[in-house]
């Protein structure tokens, strides 16, 4: 994905984050802890924080956090979610902090839309000596038969390169490259996985793919063509087709150490 493509895409959000905020799962609290671990303090940036998912897990485990979100229509609606949360307009390159005023750097399902070029060195600048970057992401456990053909009928604008646990893994590998701005000034990465999952029934799993950036910017013939796909083969399946059910989930984390 060029620069100008993925500009559009993370711009996509903003426009749906009422239904973002209704439909996107939160992170397993196993997994946030994980990023956390080794944090040398509970000062938390939640970067890219869209309509606070992942604040609300931080803020439920004891951090104090503050949120730096772009979008306009993603941090009203985290600041009307979350009224007692620190708000910030800003993004990954241009982070609205001072030096080293933070122990933790978390990003739900935010760090690919990141230039990390520009932003792995802004990281590093507002984090503390020894701080924490960690990268979370809501994989589909593709391990599951129907959710592995819930990924082939949904197409790659709907389940995109990210949303599965290999892919991850190997997508989320490249992301220490010394183009990056990561290398020169974090340790070694790790990645790991914690179980999760989204009660969900076959209308708001629908709802769930829509608000993917893939499919925002569609156009709308081709969006509601998508969409009919993927309802039709949940309507065809026995583990789908009638009320509430689980969608089997992992929560992916990259998580590096600031020298």
């Amino acid at each position: 994905m060029d620069q100008d493509e993925r500009l559009l895409h993370s711009s996509s959000f903003g426009a749906a984050a009422l239904a973002y905020d209704e439909h996107r799962p939160d992170y397993a609290q196993a997994a946030v802890r994980w990023a956390l671990e080794p944090a040398p303090g509970i000062r938390v940036l939640d970067l890219g924080a869209g309509t606070g998912k992942l604040t609300a897990t931080l803020v439920a485990l004891g951090a104090d956090v503050t949120a730096v979100e772009p979008a306009p229509g993603m941090l009203a609606e985290l600041r009307r979610s979350l009224p007692r949360v620190r708000t910030l307009a800003g993004g990954a390159e241009a982070i609205p902090l001072p030096d080293a005023s933070v122990d933790a750097v978390l990003a739900g399902n935010a760090m690919h839309w990141f230039d990390m070029a520009v932003a792995g060195p802004e990281i590093a600048r507002v984090l503390a000596p020894g701080g924490i970057l960690a990268g979370l992401w809501n994989l589909m456990d593709d391990q599951v038969e129907w959710v592995a053909e819930l990924a082939r009928v949904s197409g790659s604008a709907a389940v995109g390169p990210r949303d599965t646990p290999a892919a991850w893994r190997a997508a989320t590998a490249d992301m220490h490259l010394p183009n990056t701005g990561v290398a020169a000034r974090f340790g070694s990465p790790e990645q790991a996985e914690f179980p999760h999952g989204q009660r969900r029934t076959a209308g708001s799993l629908v709802a769930t793919l829509a608000t993917r950036a893939g499919v925002l910017v569609m156009p709308e013939q081709e969006r509601e063509v998508t969409l009919g796909r993927i309802r039709a083969f949940l309507a065809g399946r026995p583990e789908t087709a009638r009320g509430e059910f689980t969608l089997p989930m992992l929560t992916g984390v990259l998580r590096v150490r600031r020298l």
